[in-house]
């Protein structure tokens, strides 16, 4: 059709899907090329179905760190000398069910979005070919399903082909004993003796979440602690809490192998100590996939990781390419590729758009306690890189707390000092994912911490430590004189 311009974007996740939305409302002609279904990795394998199973785990949780505390008592025929013994459990095979039928409801909305506002689903891979048309546009070769080729002719091209997970070399995933983070979900019991390989986000997120189904767990880390690349102050609450809960903490021990032996697995570290368990859940990060689908060829710059360079406004090296998403490495977000992909076609296309500002992103980890942040953090503070008054609020103190029998967790501010204006937050409390909203609107609409300190809050309520660290940076502030 004459005078339209033609979208081709090439993986369906986060940044695909919420571009090809985009192009099609405005009046673009979208194909996305897809071949695991739309929602990708964030959908199928990784967001939607970690967070359906930790919803079940903090349940468990709850109920057994409080019941207790708040009165609720069980009657049930367990015999007195047993009495100790964990009263709640979990049908591992029902709730892998419940992930899997959740994440392919989704994926199948997602779908329907994109081919009720107009846009084309083809499923299969997709391969950049090296030149350009003389008119500017570019070829996208799909491999079918089926296994046929068709070309897809497209003005602009988006790469939003995300990542897979990283592997140990001695370590190769098989499926049953030793696993990665995408084959979780096929476990039809519970891990007796869970080893847990990566300390990261996912690591973290994962062992704490087992732990709570009622696995041991033994995370092996690396580093001196875990959660290394976050608020120190927020690890070490984590830490505190896995250790109180019974799980195995292993700091500055690193993975070399893992090898099945007979109905389990045993993990071999760095410096020869062995860890067995009945199975291993490899988490080291991921790897994009941005290799053989002819993007160097085309001349779309990578960088030493696999990832594609971008610009804040998601253009790539090579003209009438853009890339969103984990294939960028910039955050490994759903929002985040989501922003990107958006953005991408609003500058395609020729609508206003505001470039990416990483620091108004915030950001969640599904920990029990979850740890939610936004802006500058400790170390950018402690490294320089911006001066702030930084308060830290432990919630123990907060009444609602007390009620709800939260005895872990805490408010941080950063503010810069004189203006008092917010640059940024950590919220470590059961749904900090909800409660960091506040402080990411003071963050990206640069309100001070005196106008948070003097906005009502219910009473009583965990958003009240919001407004009383910022009542004591307001103080701080006012008797230092910046």
């Amino acid at each position: 059709m004459e005078g339209v311009t033609r979208i081709v974007i090439i993986g369906g996740g986060p940044g695909g899907y919420e571009a090809a939305l985009v192009a099609a409302e405005l009046g673009a002609e979208v194909t996305v090329v897809d071949s695991d279904g739309l929602g990708g990795a964030s959908v199928l394998t990784d967001c939607v179905p970690s967070k359906t199973l930790i919803a079940t785990a903090e349940v468990m949780t709850n109920f057994d760190s409080s019941h207790e505390e708040l009165g609720i008592r069980i009657e049930d025929d367990t015999p007195p000398l047993e009495q100790s013994a964990r009263v709640v459990g979990v049908d591992m095979e029902k709730v892998n069910r419940r992930v899997k039928r959740l994440a392919l409801a989704q994926s199948h909305d997602i779908t329907a979005s994109v081919t009720r506002a107009g846009g084309r689903v083809l499923h299969g891979r997709g391969r950049l070919e090296p030149e350009r048309a003389a008119d500017g546009t570019r070829t996208v070769v799909v491999t079918t399903a089926e296994g046929d080729e068709e070309r897809l002719s497209a003005d602009a091209v988006l790469i939003a082909t995300g990542g897979h997970p990283r592997e140990i070399p001695d370590a190769r995933p098989d499926g049953e004993r030793i696993l990665n983070w995408t084959q979780l979900y096929d476990l039809e019991e519970l891990p007796e003796r869970l080893i847990v390989v990566g300390s990261g986000v996912t690591g973290a997120e994962f062992a704490g979440a087992y732990q709570a189904l009622g696995s041991q767990v033994t995370l092996v880390s690396s580093r001196d602690r875990v959660l290394p690349g976050e608020d120190p102050d927020a690890a070490a609450v984590l830490e505190d809490v896995f250790r109180r809960r019974g799980m195995d903490v292993m700091s500055r021990s690193r993975a070399a192998s893992a090898k099945r032996v007979g109905d389990g697995v045993e993990v071999t570290l760095s410096d020869g100590r062995t860890v067995s368990g009945s199975h291993c859940l490899v988490a080291v990060g991921a790897v994009p996939n941005t290799r053989g689908i002819g993007l160097e060829e085309a001349g779309v710059r990578l960088k030493d990781s696999g990832h594609v360079w971008t610009d804040k406004v998601s253009r790539t090296s090579a003209p009438g390419v853009y890339a969103a998403g984990d294939c960028t490495g910039v955050f490994a977000l759903a929002s985040v590729a989501a922003m990107q992909g958006r953005i991408a076609m609003y500058h395609f296309l020729g609508e206003s758009v505001v470039p990416l500002n990483l620091k108004a992103v915030s950001a969640n980890i599904f920990t029990d306690p979850e740890i939610a942040t936004v802006g500058f953090s400790q170390a950018d503070v402690e490294e320089g890189r911006i001066s702030a008054n930084v308060v830290k609020l432990p919630l123990v103190r907060n009444p609602r707390a007390k009620m709800q029998g939260i005895r872990d967790g805490f408010v941080k501010l950063f503010c810069r000092p004189g203006t008092g204006i917010v640059v940024g937050g950590v919220v470590v409390a059961p749904r900090a994912s909800e409660l960091i909203h506040p402080i990411s609107i003071a963050v990206d609409t640069n309100l001070t911490v005196e106008q948070i300190a003097k906005a009502f809050t219910v009473y009583p309520s965990l958003t009240g430590s919001i407004a009383e660290v910022a009542r004591q940076l307001h103080t701080r502030k006012e008797g230092d004189g910046g």
